[in-house]
């Protein structure tokens, strides 16, 4: 049964203790951006750093790391390798296995680019690595092109995907949202996911529970949105939330920021660096 969204109701991170240190927060990995995509991984990375992860590392292709590396000075980059059109390739598997390997939540998509070898890397990803992986964007058109691994996780998966990803997930025709969520709720029961579907009253389900989120406004329709919440997620995961529970918190701030923007610059020039400048005010309203 899908259940309202209130405060009340959310999960919360509670307050830090004054000896804290960076790894009691986690070590947050983004993969993603290629050439003329670089700005999506970054502003995952930025939310990511936004939502209180210890660490922030951006796996992108080699190509534009230098570009990645210019927004902001609070993250890491590590090069991973690419093809001459500037998108991952199969041979940045062991260098992405090594940064796995030290993360606590990892977040995949952003920026990522469309190809058989990034097709090949993200079914890599979703299959063998244990770690928790948000997965997003063309990870989940990847994804979409060999759906039988859905039912082969490697750990706790995910998935992010708006009405139009979804359907090609799930292999359907255009249904009625609420068609569309019964599917969702099953296809996250059936293969142990989470998946968060996006759109007004965004879906949060692992088909065992579902909530809707009330938070929102049509001015986040505008590029990057999805990769802010991406950060979102592998960040409050990192502090140790489960899944689902992350899924919906983040949806609510991530709604909430939009909110807050738009009060104070209306939904028609609201951008996605509007939603990360409010953020900090969404988090500050919800320990209030």
């Amino acid at each position: 049964m899908t259940e309202q969204e209130t405060t009340s109701d959310l999960p919360g991170l509670g307050p830090r203790a004054t000896d804290s240190h960076k790894g009691d927060f986690g070590r947050a990995l983004l993969v993603g951006g290629s050439r003329g995509m670089a700005g999506a991984i970054a502003l995952s990375g930025m939310a990511a750093l936004r939502s209180g992860a210890g660490t922030v590392t951006l796996g992108v292709a080699d190509c534009c790391l230098e570009t990645v590396a210019g927004f902001h000075p609070a993250y890491m980059t590590a090069p991973l390798a690419c093809d001459p059109q500037g998108r991952l390739t199969v041979a940045a598997k062991d260098t992405l296995a090594a940064l796995a390997s030290r993360a606590t939540c990892i977040g995949c998509g952003p920026g990522l680019g469309r190809s058989p070898q990034v097709t090949g890397l993200v079914t890599w990803m979703y299959q063998v690595l244990p770690q928790p992986i948000v997965f997003d964007a063309d990870a989940l058109h990847a994804l979409s092109e060999q759906p039988e691994v859905l039912a082969e996780p490697g750990g706790t998966r995910i998935l992010t995907p708006h009405v139009g990803e979804f359907r090609k997930l799930a292999k359907v025709e255009a249904l009625p949202r609420e068609e569309h969520e019964l599917r969702a709720a099953m296809m996250a029961a059936a293969h142990k996911l989470v998946i968060c579907l996006k759109g007004s009253r965004t879906l949060v389900t692992d088909g065992q529970q579902s909530t809707h989120n009330t938070t929102g406004n049509p001015g986040m329709a505008t590029g990057g949105s999805g990769d802010v919440l991406t950060g979102i997620i592998t960040a409050l995961i990192c502090q140790q939330l489960p899944a689902f529970d992350a899924a919906r918190l983040a949806a609510h701030v991530h709604g909430l920021a939009g909110d807050l923007a738009a009060r104070q610059l209306g939904t028609v020039s609201l951008t996605v660096v509007d939603l990360l400048e409010h953020l900090p005010a969404a988090f500050l309203q919800l320990e209030s």
